[in-house]
């Protein structure tokens, strides 16, 4: 997902590092004064009425009733029950309206506290693959400030024609259908159903298996064949015209690109959307392979900015450079939005997090993603141009949030920007930019389709690099602040500067190397601690560079 202007208000992540005990504690010290409600609890927290199954199947059949701004349908959801349990919990919210749960034709029993459903599956054995269906029907609740404060967008395009989609991250896709509506849990492929007046065009995730005319209405047959987060399923719904090409991979497969928009711009956008295939070869380059080669790319213009929706990212730049025109170098000419958003099938929609405390690993990656594009398209200068662009932190709140609770008011938006900057100081860190490199790659690999800790991250940077980093993660993703430099006593001699500096605002026994020239690999450690410097170095060239680490003077 992108943020709003330069700022943006989703949930951000909470991490833990290598001292788990020091962590907890400061994440509990610094989360203490904020207030969360039960029904904040319900929706983030991992109780045993979700630990007891594992979903592996959603069948989505919805029907728009465009005229009330209303759906009808239903989900069958398949799972494994791992345990004995009363209850199971899905999510679905208060506002929309569940007719019947049935199992094997049966109706089962359920209750709902806030925007979770309770169903009695006490009948039920564990360790065998079962089956429910959820009929339901309401008004979902529609966007405040789409795609940050979502729901269903009913809009209208530039010919007063309807134009409509959903937005949800964060908020939570229980909003328009029931779910386990936690990120631990994806299921492992998807149908999607959706029946609607014959006059519109409807596109979703995946690929398109059947279309069939019933009257009036036609009736859309989607499948999704890999694990997809569940605010990742989307639909869009409008008077699109679509074009098609191919993009032939580097180990030889062939990449089926589809691109819908609005049909006044379809000229438009066969000439802006020609960028695709470079940002492709570029993530393929530091990556590997599309993830999702199977169900296809899609390009699908939407009433909002963007959206990482899976094989169906939502694109509303406006066929513009930069984020509307901004946010990236002058001379610089790229489409912020279709970057960002094609950076999250990697990171966000194949490599999942668990929590949404953990954002950091869909967003801080995806933020950082855009500067490799850059790096591989334009060069190493042109990247670090565009990270001093996002050089925009606020410092309010730690780059993650609080584990378990699920809520809305957030105000920090850092696990993007700082987040990218958190990644590209550890690479200077690292110093070993083939090491690096293979270090981003092995991480995506051996996490692809799946979901992975924060733990897990840090083990393995900690490993692959041999370096001691706990501290680092410490500082720089549990604490709002980040580290500022502080230097006395600056002299020349005989050629040489000497100087003291430290570091405040850090954690105890924090370190880290710093540049003394501009760009320049020659770099000493500063501590916490005063320590006296010697560098051999013109004095009018001295400077302790901030291009390759995060740090404040």
């Amino acid at each position: 997902m992108i943020r709003n202007a330069f700022y943006k208000f989703i949930i951000p992540s909470l991490l833990c590092c290598f001292c788990l005990n020091t962590i907890v504690a400061q994440e509990h010290s610094f989360w203490d004064h904020k207030h969360f409600t039960k029904a904040d609890s319900l929706r983030g927290q991992l109780r045993p009425e979700r630990t007891c199954y594992d979903v592996s199947h959603y069948d989505l059949d919805i029907r728009f009733n465009i005229e009330e701004q209303s759906i009808s349908g239903s989900n069958t959801m398949r799972f494994n029950l791992l345990n004995s349990s009363e209850f199971l919990q899905i999510d679905l919210f208060k506002n929309m309206i569940i007719d019947s749960i049935l199992n094997n034709g049966h109706s089962l029993t359920f209750t709902r506290e806030y925007d979770a459903v309770f169903i009695d599956i006490e009948h039920l054995l564990p360790a065998k693959e079962h089956s429910i269906t959820i009929y339901y029907h309401g008004k979902p609740r529609e966007a405040i400030n789409p795609p940050w404060d979502g729901g269903f967008c009913w809009d209208k395009d530039a010919k007063k024609r309807l134009w409509m989609s959903v937005s949800c991250e964060g908020v939570g896709a229980s909003l328009w259908w029931p779910n386990k509506d936690h990120l631990s849990d994806e299921p492992d492929s998807m149908d999607i159903h959706y029946t609607l007046p014959s006059e519109y065009n409807c596109v979703s995730n995946g690929r398109l298996m059947s279309k069939e005319t019933q009257g009036d209405f036609d009736r859309y047959h989607w499948q999704v064949k890999y694990p997809i987060n569940n605010y990742n399923v989307t639909f869009y719904i409008g008077q699109y015209a679509a074009f098609f090409d191919e993009y032939y991979c580097a180990n030889g497969d062939t990449l089926d690109l589809s691109y819908y928009v609005l049909d006044y711009n379809l000229a438009r956008a066969k000439k802006h959307f020609e960028q695709v295939k470079g940002v492709l070869k570029a993530y393929e380059h530091y990556l590997g392979a599309y993830p999702f080669m199977d169900d296809g790319f899609k390009l699908v213009e939407a009433p909002y900015l963007g959206m990482e929706h899976q094989s169906a990212i939502a694109y509303g730049n406006e066929y513009m450079r930069g984020y509307l025109g901004g946010l990236i170098p002058p001379d610089q000419d790229w489409d912020y939005i279709i970057v960002h958003e094609m950076g999250h099938e990697y990171f966000g929609n194949s490599l999942s997090c668990n929590d949404h405390a953990d954002m950091w690993i869909h967003e801080s990656f995806t933020t950082y993603l855009e500067a490799l594009y850059v790096e591989y398209s334009l060069g190493k200068r042109a990247a670090i141009d565009h990270l001093l662009q996002e050089r925009i932190f606020e410092n309010k709140e730690p780059i993650i949030g609080p584990h378990d609770v699920n809520f809305g008011d957030w105000i920090a938006s850092d696990h993007y920007f700082k987040g990218s900057w958190v990644l590209h100081t550890l690479r200077f860190v690292v110093n070993n930019d083939q090491l690096w490199f293979s270090m981003i790659r092995g991480l995506y690999e051996k996490n692809a389709y799946g979901n992975v800790s924060n733990e897990a991250i840090f083990d393995y940077f900690e490993e692959r690099s041999n370096l001691e980093l706990d501290l680092f993660f410490n500082q720089y993703l549990m604490q709002p602040s980040i580290p500022k430099l502080n230097m006395r006593n600056i002299e020349k001699m005989n050629g040489y500067v000497t100087f003291e500096a430290k570091w405040s605002q850090v954690v105890e026994g924090f370190s880290l190397p710093v540049s003394y020239t501009k760009l320049n690999d020659e770099r000493i450690i500063i501590t916490d601690q005063w320590k006296e410097y010697q560098v051999n170095v013109p004095w009018k060239k001295f400077k302790l560079d901030n291009h390759l680490c995060l740090f404040e003077r």
